[in-house]
């Protein structure tokens, strides 16, 4: 059976995340295993200090310290496992049959990685508990995920709003191409009406590129609108998303090297960062 795997933390985006699993899997067929990681706590508090405080203070300080993190661990514990029950019962309520919970502890990355050779899509939400609201800025699980990922990434904006209108950013990449075959082939987005942008020069070879992926859309019997658009693709794509009334931006996840991302960005980076719609992302 096709699986959902839907991330939860204990951010703002928890909600979300079980609103866009469920979406995805009614129009899948899919269960949903929810997912929930305590990473592993930095001990960079319970250094000896007995060189500043003395051997005396000094153990004192550590048992206080170690009561405190078993408490915390406690509490983390009882957190995580309400996070799991109330997604789990929104998921049921919005009528998904099959749901499961996965609750780990250690490195979200490597237990994402792990868990998802057997599902079709990752959920999961655009920033975490810690990220800055203020600043707009990724969530850095999110970053990492996107780029280790073997499947196709479901982004939750911070509220479901439902999706009728989808806009691929179409630049003929093998990023954009896979995504390109997944819309067409996959049940997820049937009966959706589909937009294609490239962003770019009107030239001969862009012309071409954005007729072959209509073309391709189009051969699932459905109407594909599709536009040829100058200028910096962050703007112009931003721009259409507002304009058109998109619900749900499909696009191609960085596709330059990862350390060039690093140094000077990129289209992905500043569409999840700037964009308030849910995105789906391929690698």
């Amino acid at each position: 059976m096709t699986k959902v795997l839907a991330c939860v933390d204990v951010s703002v985006y928890a909600i979300s995340v079980a609103d866009h699993a469920a979406w995805a899997a009614r129009r899948m067929d899919a269960s949903v295993s929810i997912l929930h990681v305590i990473g592993r706590k930095e001990r960079g508090d319970l250094l000896d200090l007995s060189g500043a405080l003395g051997v005396d203070a000094n153990a004192q300080l550590l048992d206080s310290l170690a009561r405190i993190d078993e408490e915390s661990a406690k509490l983390a514990q009882e957190r995580g496992r309400a996070l799991l029950d109330t997604s789990r019962a929104r998921l049921t309520e919005q009528g998904v049959a099959e749901v499961n919970v996965k609750f780990r502890h250690g490195s979200f990355v490597d237990t994402v990685a792990e868990c998802e050779e057997d599902v079709s899509l990752i959920v999961i939400g655009k920033r975490g508990a810690s990220a800055d609201f203020a600043q707009m800025h990724i969530g850095s699980n999110l970053e990492r995920v996107v780029r280790s990922a073997k499947r196709p990434i479901l982004v939750a904006s911070r509220e479901w709003k439902g999706i009728s209108r989808v806009l691929l950013a179409y630049d003929g990449g093998p990023s954009a191409r896979k995504a390109l075959e997944y819309m067409a082939s996959k049940p997820l987005f049937g009966g959706l009406e589909v937009h294609v942008v490239t962003v770019g020069d009107d030239t001969p070879a862009n012309r071409q590129r954005l007729e072959d992926a209509t073309r391709v859309l189009g051969d699932r019997g459905e109407a594909v609108v599709s536009k040829l658009i100058p200028g910096d693709p962050t703007k112009a794509i931003g721009d259409y998303v507002r304009a058109e009334g998109i619900d749900l931006l499909a696009i191609g996840a960085y596709g330059h090297s990862a350390v060039r991302n690093l140094l000077v960005g990129s289209t992905t980076s500043a569409m999840i960062r700037t964009c308030l719609i849910p995105l789906m992302l391929f690698r």
